[in-house]
């Protein structure tokens, strides 16, 4: 069964789309990252699949329930790091977690989660006092709470420094061991491809494309970058190096060669190196960044404001205010 399945998925504000007839199926236990820049529509589709807001049209079953006649199921089987989510500035770690444990009923330690996203020593310091990270790996404990089946993290990696995005990088990989799926939103592109197993392209409220990241570099003509030591650079090398059909651009310094490339032009370029009177001594070979991937599914299309994302924002209270 799919954790979250979505068919036809469309919010409209007045005349502005913020997401358009999105079939989107999320299996058990996978780490799924949707991509794209701020206003593409990332989180007006977690707020569709939490019920913060509904859909023009469409059907959303999330964990086997109806997304909107569910939710309350729905939510208690759901961990939510949302983007942006405020701290009780007086409120400690400890008191935040118990809160969140006891809404639950849940049997978590505080201590033991506060200790596995790194504020182990901090616990009972008063939230305000901590800074952006500390406050974000906060939010990320109470997420956790109660072993959810799912957990949605918009923007997780927001004011973490390094050693903070490997925590949760460790505790996603913890997560998804144990059969959780996570569903992940970012418009970091680098986060995306470290821990997701399938990734979503969104633009401007459509998903332009949607697989593994070894699948959507297959998917697009995207080039390698080829860099060569050899024992020296003839003169004839680069002329011959840039004629070759599958080459764009080659460029020397010393005796360093960097090439612009098709994936499978790496004997040829070599090949063609040596017959020129080089002796290649050592190669690298560096395949097209999910960033490469993004812009070439994009780079097509126009860019969108951040006007979707702000009308979803400003909206939210008065939907559920009236539903």
């Amino acid at each position: 069964m799919p954790a979250i399945e979505t068919t036809g998925l469309t919010k409209q504000y007045d005349d502005v789309t913020a997401v358009a007839d999105l079939d989107l199926t999320v299996e058990e236990g996978t780490v799924f990252g949707f991509l794209g820049p701020n206003g593409a529509g990332k989180s007006t589709i977690i707020n569709c699949l939490l019920d913060y807001i509904r859909p023009t049209r469409g059907k959303i079953a999330v964990l086997g329930h109806d997304a909107h006649a569910e939710s309350l199921a729905v939510r208690r089987r759901t961990g939510v790091l949302p983007e942006g989510c405020d701290v009780y500035d007086r409120l400690t770690a400890r008191q935040h977690l118990q809160f969140v444990i006891d809404s639950n009923d849940a049997s978590d330690d505080p201590d033991a989660i506060a200790e596995r996203v790194g504020l182990g020593d901090v616990i009972d310091r008063r939230a305000g006092g901590y800074s952006k990270g500390m406050q974000q790996r906060l939010m990320l404990g109470t997420a956790l709470v109660g072993q959810p089946d799912l957990l949605i993290l918009d923007e997780p990696s927001t004011g973490l420094d390094p050693k903070g995005v490997n925590t949760m990088r460790t505790i996603i990989r913890e997560e998804t061991d144990r059969g959780t799926t996570v569903f992940f939103s970012s418009h970091i592109l680098g986060q995306v491809e470290a821990v997701c197993d399938r990734v979503g392209i969104l633009q401007n409220g459509v998903l332009v494309a949607e697989d593994t990241v070894a699948g959507l570099r297959e998917a697009v003509e995207t080039e390698t970058t080829l860099t060569i030591e050899v024992d020296y650079v003839p003169e004839s090398a680069l002329a011959v190096l840039r004629s070759l059909p599958d080459v764009s651009a080659a460029n020397a310094a010393d005796t360093t060669i960097t090439l612009q490339c098709a994936d499978g032009a790496k004997a040829t370029v070599l090949t063609e190196l040596e017959a020129s009177g080089a002796t290649v001594e050592d190669f690298d070979l560096t395949k097209a960044s999910l960033e490469d991937l993004f812009m070439a599914y994009t780079e097509d299309r126009t860019l969108s404001d951040d006007s979707a994302d702000e009308l979803s924002t400003t909206n939210r209270a008065s939907e559920v205010a009236n539903q």
